[in-house]
């Protein structure tokens, strides 16, 4: 019987013991998960309201030869860099969007001298109100103008052509803004005034970009269309292109200006990367360039290509 007794009280202890630790086990696994939830919470329930970024991509190139049978500069020397910032609010149907950029590209060579390969200050800003199905009411003002002079060249010569605001593109623009995906956007507007501007004295009196001579600014209205898509092609391979066409009224509206630009970026690690962009502009008032058979100056589609190799980042 005391044997009996003694079998009974210890299964009872080993029993309580069991329960009180698998207690104090929940009891810790409770705390533990709550502590999770306390920290996550407040942090999962507040929208974010702003998306803001910056890519920044500088290339830098140097070359000498010295004694070199197969020819070429005795110095070279290239530097790039380019700029993409952009910041983006959303609050219910109201979306506004700013984007910067930037590019500036300097070459140094032993025979050609010095002189820029790219230039470029381009920002846009646009406010849409969602009327649904995927199309926005929005309005919409960019401005793209340079940062430094730039010259036409001859082999032996070169003429004076551009500066800071001279010449500049101010557009304002209201409009219907469609966008079916986060990839792509086509803004339409039936009305949008262009402002051109050359405030530099020496081209205001050539009458360039088509400002009148003496004239600092030139007012358009006309029709708008700005189609954007920005593809993430493989893993390491981002595409963003931008076709911009204008139409004025009031001058040949059959002459569209075109604005179409290109960049392609492979990623080749974490902070080195190559650029490809290629950009085409139309501009029915930028009659500076020669007919090579009949020496009639008019204009011409121009084109600019680029490639570099170098550091980039990401903000």
């Amino acid at each position: 019987m005391k044997k009996f007794t003694l079998s009974i009280a210890c299964c009872l202890m080993i029993f309580g013991m069991t329960a009180q630790a698998q207690n104090d086990w929940m009891k810790t696994d409770r705390e533990t998960a709550a502590k999770k939830l306390k920290v996550k919470d407040p942090k999962d329930t507040i929208p974010k309201l702003w998306d803001k970024g910056l890519n920044l991509n500088i290339n830098i190139n140097q070359g000498s030869l010295s004694n070199w049978a197969a020819g070429g500069d005795n110095f070279s020397f290239s530097l790039g860099a380019t700029v993409f910032a952009w910041a983006n609010y959303k609050k219910g149907r109201r979306e506004w969007s700013n984007v910067a950029d930037l590019a500036y590209g300097y070459i140094s060579t032993t025979s050609l001298g010095s002189r820029k390969s790219d230039d470029r200050i381009d920002l846009t800003t646009k406010y849409g109100y969602d009327i649904g199905r995927n199309w926005y009411v929005s309005g919409l003002v960019n401005l793209r103008t340079q940062f430094t002079d730039g010259y036409l060249y001859t082999d032996t010569s070169h003429t004076f052509s551009s500066t800071f605001f001279s010449p500049a593109y101010i557009l304002v623009s209201p409009g219907f803004d469609w966008r079916p995906n986060k990839e792509f956007s086509l803004f339409l507007s039936p009305i949008t005034a262009r402002f051109v501007t050359v405030f530099n004295k020496y081209l205001s009196d050539q009458g360039a970009y088509g400002v009148d001579t003496g004239k600092t600014v030139k007012y358009e209205m006309g029709a708008y269309l700005s189609a954007n898509y920005i593809k993430t092609i493989g893993k390491n391979i981002a595409y963003k292109g931008r076709l911009d066409l204008f139409s004025d009224y009031r001058h040949n509206p059959q002459n569209i200006d075109v604005y179409f630009t290109n960049a392609l970026e492979l990623k080749v690690n974490k902070y080195i990367s190559a650029v490809l962009t290629l950009d085409m502009i139309y501009d029915d008032d930028v009659k500076v360039f020669k007919n090579k058979e009949t020496g009639v100056m008019g204009p011409r589609l121009q084109v600019k290509q680029v490639i570099g190799v170098g550091f980039a980042a990401k903000f």
